[in-house]
């Protein structure tokens, strides 16, 4: 076996580091999945003296990205960096150097993603990205080889495990939003500063990225209508499993009958009957809907070192097997990105679930009812209770009662106005919470 297949790594974190130890440990046999030996050739760091989790030989460290870049003897740079600057200019140069990119960075995906994947079909170089959504669960590769006969219609993800092992702790433990993001900080689950996770702009960067293959959509964050979880809150989850729910933060995109896209992160209740409502603690996963092949549903782990780096490695053959073959650029071929018309959110149809806090007084529901009513809204069904009956859900006197509702079919821009309206009423205590009831 001949003609070795030289990467190198930008960065040597957490990934980088599941990167090195599969890729070592596993040598012999991803050489022959390969018909060629990996050789990590050269590791780009900032530090080059810092203690790491993988075993290096010091001789290949350097903090000089330029001699990776200018190297003509390295075949592949898979870059583990993160963050749109300086790791977008590495892999543009790299990429226009025909050497094949791998890359974990769904943040610059998200923002320049059609502009790498034309620079990579100009110089027919690789560029393969399975590890940017969803850590170990093969959703890219599933959007770009398994359904490429087919047209997903929809899609319905569960990608942030933070928001996901919150929203699990908060159901079972019937403990506050503050509480629990406080142990999963401690847990390492967390960030020392969440809001990226649990303001819902993780999700959308890794919805951006699901788009670009599922409908061939070049499409910006900022478009995406994002909604995180700190305003649900324990007396959600019982409301709505005793209405047959669960509650999840999802990323969801589907084709309108327009062709339009309808783009949006944001909490809901899932329907407990759907596979996406017993996916719990930091698990992640993806429902599509496609014409031919149905109902899929992909279910794995969405972080960690070697998780993320299964999806890395599983890039880094793909394009040694390219190189080795000749025939680099195939993970780009066909991969056409245009601009696609975002449906408005305030003109969807959905069903929701509305929750307020009201003053116990007479003609309450009588009010809040015309109030919906004059914005076409149509309740279903109706739950009022006390608050002061357990401590998880209380808040201010204990004359105030939760008032539950479920909708019929109603336009957002009516339900938000509706809710606006109640809110300014005198008797109603903080603000309302509606969330979308998806599936």
């Amino acid at each position: 076996m001949s003609n070795v297949i030289r990467f190198a790594l930008l960065g040597c974190g957490t990934v980088g580091s599941g990167v090195v130890e599969l890729t070592t440990r596993n040598a012999a046999y991803l050489a022959t999945r390969v018909g060629a030996p990996l050789e990590l050739a050269r590791v780009a760091v900032r530090d080059a003296s810092k203690a790491r989790a993988a075993k290096i030989d010091p001789a290949l460290l350097t903090t000089d990205v330029a001699r990776v870049l200018e190297d003509s003897s390295i075949d592949i740079v898979v870059e583990v960096v993160g963050g749109e600057e300086p790791a977008g200019s590495w892999i543009g140069a790299a990429l226009r150097r025909g050497k094949s990119v791998v890359t974990a960075n769904k943040s610059l995906l998200a923002a320049r993603g059609p502009q790498l994947l034309s620079i990579a079909s100009e110089h027919r170089a690789d560029l393969a990205f399975e590890a940017s959504v969803g850590g170990a669960v093969p959703i890219i590769r599933t959007l770009r080889d398994h359904l490429v006969a087919d047209w997903v219609r929809s899609l319905r993800g569960i990608v942030n495990g933070t928001c996901n092992y919150i929203l699990t702790r908060m159901r079972d433990e019937s403990a506050s939003f503050e509480s629990v993001l406080a142990a999963a900080q401690e847990l390492g689950y967390a960030e020392a500063e969440p809001s990226l996770d649990v303001d819902g702009h993780d999700a959308a960067h890794k919805l951006c990225v699901l788009a670009l293959l599922a409908f061939g959509a070049s499409v910006r964050p900022e478009d995406v209508p994002t909604e995180g979880i700190r305003a649900i809150e324990p007396v959600d989850h019982r409301f709505a499993a005793r209405f047959g729910y669960g509650i999840k933060h999802l990323a969801v995109g589907r084709e309108t009958a327009g062709r339009e896209l309808d783009l949006r992160v944001h909490p809901a209740l899932v329907p407990l009957r759907m596979p996406l409502a017993s996916v719990d603690g930091v698990l992640n996963a993806i429902a599509l809907e496609a014409d031919g092949a149905g109902s899929q549903v992909l279910v794995g782990r969405g972080a960690g070192s070697l998780p993320t780096a299964v999806s890395v490695v599983a890039d880094l053959i793909d394009c040694a097997r390219n190189r080795r073959a000749g025939v680099s650029g195939l993970q780009t071929i066909g991969l056409d990105v245009t601009r696609r018309p975002i449906a408005a959110p305030q003109s969807q149809e959905a069903l929701w679930y509305l929750r307020m806090r009201v003053a116990d007084r007479p003609g309450v529901l009588a009010q809040i009812a015309g109030a919906l009513g004059a914005h076409e809204v149509s309740i279903e069904q109706m739950v009022q209770e006390g608050g002061g009956r357990r401590a998880s859900d209380r808040q201010g006197t204990d004359d105030t009662r939760v008032i539950v509702m479920l909708t019929h079919e109603a336009v957002e821009a009516n339900v938000r106005a509706a809710l606006l309206s109640i809110d300014a009423m005198s008797f109603v205590h903080g603000r309302s919470l509606a969330l979308r009831v998806e599936g």
